[in-house]
């Protein structure tokens, strides 16, 4: 059961007009939400916009209800003083909008933080959408899934980019409408217990898998509505297949309609130079010691849960979180208090997401992909663990695939690479993966991975599922 206090911050938008603001600014709104983005108010017959941008001279909406004329319907501060709002009348459920923000002499058209549907790429508009009329036709699993643990029951995990599963002929997109008629009754057929969906939440390029989002309370439109979506993971839920989704708290990219410079200053990223960017993948770090971004984040997450009925996250890139000399050379980087290279805002950031969420949903599945030997990913954040439940193993990963793509001639000098995962199995809990990491850029499947004619490479592969299901570890 929730605590007392993840209770009330259930609805903190319910309590008083103040409180969740309060709440933003400690870092504990758990549900921003419900207060920030835009809202129907049906009493009223009007629609409410919230924009945290605390640096901004000036902040209007723009839209199709006001042919895009910046200044035309300007926002007020709120009592904080950096919280910006407006009430429009006249606006309907689609109806494409953005915050035209403007810092000095430079106004930018953004996207809505918060919002729950966009526009199709390259389209970078936010559209209103009354996200409190979703509701679930899967009730008997979600009654059923507050018994459940993972811990002594099978996992067994299809991860899947819904953009390359399948496509129609002509290239298109299969929709999430089609993809509940052909994918869940594949996944069940193969006997999975849960599906993995590469990134689904709103992102600008349709080359990439999606791991730079722009839109972290939004699934992606390239594939239909929020409704849809919801339908498709009803209906996995209604095949006894769970539900987990990436999710990317580490980075986002630096489009102009994004989170990027957001009120023409360094809001949701890193102002430190040290710190602020990824520079191989051209992205901005969250700054996970700001408390405005935590509840931002950790709001997302618990969206995902709170909405849509999902079973676990997979928290994606959480090394780069962790390590401030993370892919930063010498004199790149500069160590933190204590003299080391661990970014202890991110730790206590990923301890608070992962007490936050299981406060809530205890039977979550809550996955570090965390590529070091980081200790304690997968103990209590109560004793000073990152406070997930499960690990990618990624170690046995690369060694295995390693050994396994040997010819056999050769295996005899490393069969370390077979063992040595024995060596620090139980330090963790761990999930095995095979992931979309092995397969790309060159690197071949799986079979194709094996050494020898076809009929070699078909018992290598038998050889290395019966190892893995047998190893320790989900």
């Amino acid at each position: 059961m929730a605590s007392k206090r993840s209770r009330k911050l259930n609805n903190p938008s319910s309590e008083s007009p103040d409180l969740p603001l309060y709440l933003f600014h400690q870092g504990t709104n758990y549900r921003a939400y419900k207060y920030f983005g835009a809202h129907f108010d049906h009493k009223a017959n009007c629609v409410v916009f919230r924009v945290w941008a605390p640096h901004a001279d000036a902040v209007s909406l723009v839209g199709d209800f006001n042919d895009w004329v910046v200044g035309k319907d300007q926002l007020h501060k709120t009592e904080d003083g950096e919280t910006w709002e407006i009430r429009i009348k006249g606006m309907h459920k689609y109806d494409n909008y953005k915050y035209a923000i403007t810092h000095g002499l430079k106004t930018v058209l953004k996207a809505d933080p918060y919002a729950y549907h966009a526009e199709t790429a390259p389209a970078t508009a936010s559209k209103l959408y009354d996200i409190e009329k979703l509701t679930s036709k899967a009730q008997w699993y979600e009654k059923e899934r507050e018994k459940y643990s993972p811990y002594n029951s099978p996992v067994n995990i299809y991860e899947v980019n819904l953009a390359s599963w399948k496509r129609k002929e002509d290239g298109s997109y299969l929709s999430y409408k089609e993809l509940e008629r052909e994918l869940v009754p594949y996944v069940k057929r193969m006997n999975y217990t849960h599906v993995e969906f590469m990134p689904v939440s709103e992102y600008p390029y349709d080359g990439s898998w999606g791991y730079q989002v722009t839109g972290y309370f939004g699934v992606t439109s390239r594939f239909g509505t929020p409704e849809d979506f919801k339908s498709l993971v009803d209906a996995f839920h209604n095949s006894g297949i769970g539900v987990i989704l990436d999710w990317v708290p580490a980075h986002f990219p630096k489009d102009e309609h994004g989170l990027y410079e957001f009120d023409g200053t360094c809001l949701y990223e890193y102002g430190d130079e040290f710190k602020k960017e990824h520079k191989s993948w051209g992205t901005r770090v969250f700054d996970f010691g700001k408390k405005e971004v935590r509840s931002f984040l950790i709001s997302s997450a618990l969206f995902y849960f709170d909405v849509y009925a999902i079973d676990g996250i997979r928290v994606d890139a959480v090394a780069s979180m962790l390590y401030l000399d993370y892919d930063r050379k010498q004199g790149e980087w500069r160590p933190n208090e204590k003299g080391t290279n661990i970014n202890l805002e991110a730790v206590e950031f990923l301890q608070q997401l992962n007490s936050a969420v299981f406060a809530e949903y205890p039977y979550a599945l809550m996955i570090a992909e965390e590529s070091t030997a980081f200790p304690m990913v997968t103990m209590p954040a109560s004793i000073g663990g990152l406070g997930f439940n499960f690990k990618w193993n990624m170690g046995w990963m690369n060694d295995v695939l390693s050994y396994v793509s040997t010819d056999p001639l050769f295996r005899g000098g490393c069969h370390n690479k077979l063992t040595f995962s024995m060596m620090y199995a139980f330090s963790e809990n761990f999930i095995l993966p095979v992931s979309h990491d092995e397969v790309v850029y060159g690197k071949r499947s799986l079979f194709n991975k094996m050494p020898g004619d076809e009929k070699m490479q078909h018992a290598g592969v038998r050889a290395f599922m019966g190892y893995m299901m047998a190893h320790p570890g989900k």
